[in-house]
Order: C-alpha cells, then structure tokens, then sequence
C-alpha cells in the first residue's frame, strides 16, 4: 500500500484476494509469449502523478531509441491483486510490471502468472555481480529469478543525537540500548518512541517485524510451520510491548501519529521507513518539522538525527534489517523481446532517473556496471531529494548516514521469503494478524504471550487456507 503522497509499503491482500489467485492458474485465455508486435503494455505501482509523468518522460526516450511502443499504466498497489486476477482471467495481463513488491510477486509466482526466464536473462546480460546478492536472493526461488530487482526502502529506527547525547546513551542499536534509552527519555510531556499499534494498518506488521526480526523471530520455520510463539518472538512482543504502551504514546499509534509526534519533538525515537528522510528535511511542506527549534531551522531534526538500519535482539546471531525490494517482472503472456529491451533500459540508461524520482525510497540494489561499478550508488548520493524543495541527497545527510542506507539492503531479511512462504507473506498483509495481536496487546488486552499465541493461530488458519 503507497499512501499519499508519498510512502511506500507492503501490498495490502485480502485472503479471497489471495485464494482468487489460485482459481486464476490455467484460466487465462493465453498462456504463451505475446505476438512480437514491438509493442508492450506496462503496469507500474509507482502511480502518483509526479512519478507517473516521470516514467513517461523515461518511456519516450526509449520509444525514440527502439522503436517500441509503450503503453503505461499507473496502478494503485492495492489493487493490483484484484486487477492481475481479472486481467489473467480475460487473457488481458499486461507485459511488464513495475515497483512490485516482494509478496506479490511471490503470489503471481506462485500462480503460475510470471515469465521466469526473461529475467535471468536480463540479469544476466546486465552482468549478475552489477547487483546486490541479498537483494538477487530475496527476488529469488533457488536458482530462479523471479524478476529484476530494481530498488529497495528500509525500515529504520531514527532517534535524536542530541537527547541521547545529553543522556549519554549509546545509539540504540539493540534491545537493550533501545529499551534503555526509551526509558530514560520517558518523562512528562515526552515519549521514549513512537510506534505504531494501529491494528488496521500494514505499517504496524512492518514496524513489528522490524524489531522481530533483530531477534532471529521468524514467521514460518525451515518446515514451514508457523513460528510466531518461539522463544525469539516471545522476547520480540515483549520489546515491542514495553516500547510502545510503556514508553510511547497513549492510544493507537498510526503511521501518521507516530510521524507528528516525532515531528513535533515529543518523542525521542520513531520506527519509520526511508521515505521519512526528505520530510524529516524539511523539504515537504504538507509534513513539516513543527519542534520547537524547527521554527528557526526546517533542518534541525535531519540535522540532530540519527539512524539504525540494523537492530540486534538477545536472540540472534546478528543484526537484520527489514525493508522491501521492488522488481520489474514479466507476465507469462509478455512480449519477451520487447519487455526484455524495455526492463534493461529501465535498469540501464533511465535507472538514474528512475531511482531518482524518490530517492530515499528508491535505494539502487545495481550498484553499477562491470565498467563502471559504483555508478549508480554515486549518482543516487547526488540526486535529489524533496517535493517542495529539492536538494542533493549527499548535501541533506553525511556519508555515513548514506552507507547505512546502501549496507542496509545486504542486512535486510524477510518472514516467509526466503523459505518459500511469499505468498502467505502477501495474505498476512491483507488480513493483518500481527497487527491485530500488536494492537490487542498495546492496548493492555492481552499479555504478548496470549499476543504471539493469537498471532501464531490466525497466520497458521491463513497458511491451511492458502493450502
């Protein structure tokens, strides 16, 4: 789900969603390549008005090169689901999609819905070590691409240096810290974080899983069982309890509460994604900073802000990042040789401005070129950020908030991808379990346990569902 104007998150999808997925395999009235007519019909999640004259404009050069005719279309992340299914059901499924997120293009895998060899081959000629290998394992089943991992955003835990630094806290790194400095900065009038607990909203299971995640708890195991009341996640709903009803916000927290409390300097840590970076400047006028040294300088909170892509729970071996990587993917009716040119234009010579239409939230996962290796990341350094005001990236942040967000990818890990289980990755996101339990428990309802307990049965009850 993208809200407007600007976040990008998981894809919403309902469990008849999902279930109507499955009914769609061998219905469609095509099933091969597409007539090599040079023209192509591309589907893209990046549909706000802004991105969507920007792709047009990267679309008209490489009309002008080719040859090719492109016919785009903006369509909101939401309903893709329910439109890939009408659309494959009337043989209709468009050529190429865009910004597709992890869960979904597991769900249109799993359906047999996907053209799996147009990326390897893309891959392949774009040279495979141009990519980041984590972001090339989590679009991936085994050897097989499931499409051309293209960006990636981040989930992070942003947090004010000069609170922490007054306190002489260290940066909130692991539970312990974070819980640590969460307490010490919980005073009258301030919260130690903002976190969501809105039980209707994707951004809650994100923000969760992030901070499970750093604790090895996983959604299915190596058997695929559902695993949400292990030791691991049992100490996550815990952290996660204590952070956001001990030391946040009274009341269900959103992705917008959480947002204008941190704005506003009522609290000294938010769980966020990459996308709060140009807000966070200043940059946007209808999400501005409103503490009360922001009245002087638009800049302060970019400026007395800190990042932790990576958090450490007591349970894992190391730390992990979530975040979500978009792709470009074929259909299984695609016109190959055109959707082929088209997807390596887009990864080639419009990247650029492709990731530079949003650029903290567009994070390049193809670094470079084999003669040019770092020629992207460079580029995405420079470009621009903001709506309203607009400045180089690499002029907003130091470097070394920069190589947090370009490291983060190769730390990022997913519940479900990597043992196969996307497309129960993409139901949870429509029926929302987690979230439901997270909200329960915040709201002094139930105990974490009783929270992993609920979790654990609704996800388990959506698996056999999918079965």
């Amino acid at each position: 789900m993208r809200t407007k104007p600007r976040r990008s998150q998981a894809t919403a999808v309902g469990i008849s969603a999902a279930l109507g997925f499955g009914l769609l395999t061998g219905c469609s009235g095509s099933t091969g390549p597409g007539t090599p007519d040079r023209e192509i019909t591309v589907w893209s999640q990046e549909n706000l008005p802004d991105r969507v004259a920007a792709t047009q404009k990267i679309i008209d050069g490489f009309e002008d090169k080719t040859g090719i005719k492109v016919h785009l279309v903006g369509v909101d992340e939401g309903q893709m689901p329910q439109l890939i299914m009408s659309a494959a059901a009337s043989g209709k499924l468009p050529d190429v999609i865009g910004a597709a997120p992890m869960g979904q293009v597991w769900q249109m895998y799993t359906n047999g819905l996907l053209n799996t060899t147009t990326p390897r081959q893309i891959i392949e000629k774009l040279g495979r070590k141009t990519f980041n290998a984590n972001a090339l394992a989590l679009t991936s089943d085994g050897n097989t691409s499931l499409g051309v991992p293209s960006d990636a955003w981040l989930q992070l835990l942003v947090y004010r240096k000069d609170a922490f630094d007054q306190k002489h806290l260290a940066a909130p790194a692991t539970y312990e810290r974070t819980l640590t400095a969460a307490k010490a900065l919980t005073t009258k009038g301030l919260d130690g974080i903002s976190a969501a607990t809105d039980p209707g909203d994707v951004f809650t299971s994100q923000s969760f899983e992030s901070v499970a995640l750093a604790n090895d708890c996983q959604l299915v195991d190596d058997h695929h069982d559902v695993a949400l009341e292990s030791p691991q996640c049992q100490t996550a709903f815990r952290t996660y309890d204590a952070l956001a009803r001990e030391y946040g916000a009274p009341g269900t927290q959103s992705v917008d509460s959480t947002r204008a409390t941190y704005f506003a300097g009522r609290s000294s840590m938010i769980i966020w994604s990459s996308f709060l970076l140009d807000e966070l400047a200043g940059l946007r006028k209808d999400a501005l900073p409103s503490c009360p040294q922001c009245k002087k300088d638009s800049a302060y909170l970019s400026s007395n802000s800190g990042i932790v892509t990576a958090l450490k729970g007591p349970d894992a071996a190391k730390a992990a990042q979530f975040g979500e990587i978009t792709s470009w993917v074929t259909t299984k009716t695609a016109e190959t040789a055109a959707s082929r040119e088209f997807i390596e234009y887009m990864m080639g010579t419009g990247y650029e401005s492709w990731f530079g239409m949003s650029p903290e939230g567009k994070i390049p996962v193809r670094h470079g070129t084999a003669a040019q290796p770092d020629r992207y990341i460079s580029a995405w350094r420079h470009s621009n950020i903001g709506i309203d005001t607009k400045k180089p990236f690499d002029q907003v942040y130091p470097a070394d908030v920069l190589n947090q967000l370009a490291d983060g990818v190769s730390n990022m890990r997913r519940w479900g991808i990597t043992q196969g289980d996307g497309a129960l990755v993409g139901a949870t996101n429509g029926e929302l379990p987690v979230p439901k339990a997270v909200g329960a428990m915040t709201g002094g309802q139930i105990s974490p346990s009783e929270a992993a307990h609920e979790a654990d049965d609704e996800v388990a009850a959506l698996q056999k569902s999918l079965q």
